[in-house]
């Protein structure tokens, strides 16, 4: 396995791995520009059966431990008394603080900032009490439609799941392409398993920054951009905590989100897609998200949808 990168090397990374002006000094999009319009008319032509397979978690609205702001769900009318309204209907209410570790969300590109800057080196002051007015969650408002790639490393080692703090290398991912008979290319969605959902069942929560959670290590980095992927999903948060490395405490947020501009997916559950990949032997799909449009928001609560 690589070593491990001391954080003068991490910030040196940052600065090579740039993808500022890639697309212009006022794009907003990032990573998102690799999807054409001829990928998504590829990724359609993935689809032999039509099966579907989610790729979300219910929303946590129970507190646990790694859960401290839990879903508010309230019931504007219930139907025990509907009877008494001209149209009897029941409704209800959300709110949802959707980043943190236990709701699957996608980051939008002004989520994190490194050095005061967001992607594409637009000012953290642009996010501000009304929300943000740069790079915010609503560019991707006509949907991520692209061909996914899942990258089941749980599988890979014959495990059940990965534990908390355990760190994936580049080379695991050239093996789980090898064993999975897959190859990550420009434009793909790329959802890599850690099993963590899988854990989770079996054990219960746990305090993720106190324990710790499986993911990617810093020299994965170079890896991704080599690829050119355009969204990263984790069933877990993509980086691995803690990191181990007190000036960088999430260094694949930063290199993906700030750095590169590639949208992220936390807390997804691929329990359900490994065993659909398994069965078929295929570990590419069409892959389709669509955020809320929320403008000047920071996130959007997701339901991610694999389709064989």
């Amino acid at each position: 396995m690589a070593n491990r990168l001391s954080s003068a090397e991490v910030t040196a990374l940052f600065e090579k791995l740039s993808n500022w002006g890639r697309w212009g000094k006022e794009d907003q999009r990032g990573a998102l520009n690799f999807i054409t319009d001829a990928k998504r008319a590829a990724a359609a032509k993935l689809v032999k059966t039509g099966e579907t397979v989610s790729l979300a978690l219910p929303l946590a609205t129970v507190a646990a431990a790694d859960n401290p702001t839990p879903v508010t769900h309230l019931m504007v009318q219930a139907g025990f008394d509907s009877h008494e309204m001209p149209l009897p209907y029941a409704g209800d209410y959300f709110a949802i603080a959707p980043h943190g570790m236990a709701n699957t969300h996608i980051d939008a590109l002004c989520h994190v900032f490194y050095r005061d800057k967001m992607y594409n080196g637009f000012d953290a002051a642009e996010v501000g009490s009304h929300g943000a007015k740069r790079c915010a969650i609503d560019v991707a408002r006509t949907g991520i439609i692209s061909r996914g790639v899942l990258l089941d490393i749980p599988r890979l080692r014959k495990v059940d799941w990965m534990e908390p703090g355990d760190r994936i290398f580049p080379e695991e991912l050239d093996a789980a392409e090898r064993a999975q008979g897959v190859r990550v290319e420009e434009g793909d969605v790329l959802l890599i398993r850690t099993g963590r959902s899988a854990r989770r069942k079996a054990k219960g929560g746990w305090d993720p920054m106190r324990v710790g959670l499986p993911g990617l290590d810093t020299t994965c980095l170079p890896w991704l951009h080599e690829r050119r992927i355009a969204v990263l999903g984790s069933d877990s948060v993509s980086d691995v905590t803690p990191s181990g490395d007190p000036e960088h405490p999430l260094p694949i947020h930063v290199g993906t989100l700030v750095v590169m501009g590639i949208h992220l997916i936390d807390n997804a559950d691929f329990d359900a897609l490994s065993e659909a990949c398994a069965r078929t032997g295929r570990y590419e799909f069409m892959f389709s998200l669509c955020p809320l449009i929320l403008e000047r928001g920071t996130a959007s609560p997701v339901n991610p949808i694999a389709i064989f």
